[in-house]
């Protein structure tokens, strides 16, 4: 029984469940590497000040979580006269995606996309819960033989891409509780994105 079925067991009322559930992923914010943060807010911060692109990718929520990061990396920290990130989802295309689905299978469908578009310096954020990923994993490999970075953003027991990617921010938790993993990995999104935006000298008049 993974930490959610507890929680629903535990629980007269949708009220009940939402307190036990709100409760555990402030239980997982604790136990967050923030040295592992600081080291990814530190690649973003040196891809943007060499001219590098963010290339994002991940499946299904994941895959969400991707455009979002990317939009907010982007377009959420833009200051007039300061030289801006440059990231890319690559989950948005949909007819490259289904054309390297259908061509080279599903397995290929990041690591294709990458062929014409990445170069040394750049940096792959591979966002997985399971953190095993067979498309993100032939990513991983092809960014890190480019001589590119690699950022893992992963769950459960972090899976392969945990050791596969030069840095990584792993939510540990049980198998199969998706939901609190996704949850906590768009808090990093918008913590990431509003520190870098602020860095930059990000106001609410911008």
């Amino acid at each position: 029984m993974n930490r959610l079925e507890k929680i629903y067991s535990n629980s007269q009322s949708g009220k009940d469940y939402a307190r036990g559930y709100l409760s555990y992923l402030t239980e997982l914010c604790g136990t967050l590497d923030l040295a592992a943060i600081e080291k990814m807010i530190g690649v973003f911060e040196k891809a943007r000040d060499n001219g590098k692109t963010i290339f994002m990718a991940g499946n299904g929520g994941s895959a969400a979580t991707c455009s979002h990061f990317a939009e907010d990396l982007t377009y959420g920290t833009i200051v007039d006269g300061k030289k801006p990130y440059k990231a890319l989802s690559l989950v948005d295309n949909s007819a490259y995606l289904t054309a390297v689905g259908n061509d080279e299978g599903y397995e290929n469908l990041f690591m294709a996309q990458l062929r014409p578009l990445f170069n040394a310096g750049d940096v792959l954020v591979a966002i997985s819960v399971s953190g095993n990923s067979p498309n993100l994993l032939r990513a991983i490999d092809y960014a890190n033989n480019k001589n590119g970075i690699t950022v893992g953003i992963v769950g459960f027991d972090g899976g392969s891409m945990k050791n596969a990617c030069h840095h990584c921010v792993h939510v540990s938790t049980l198998k199969g509780e998706y939901g609190p993993v996704e949850d906590i990995h768009l808090i990093l999104v918008h913590l990431i994105t509003t520190y870098l935006a602020f860095r930059l000298g990000k106001t609410k008049r911008d």
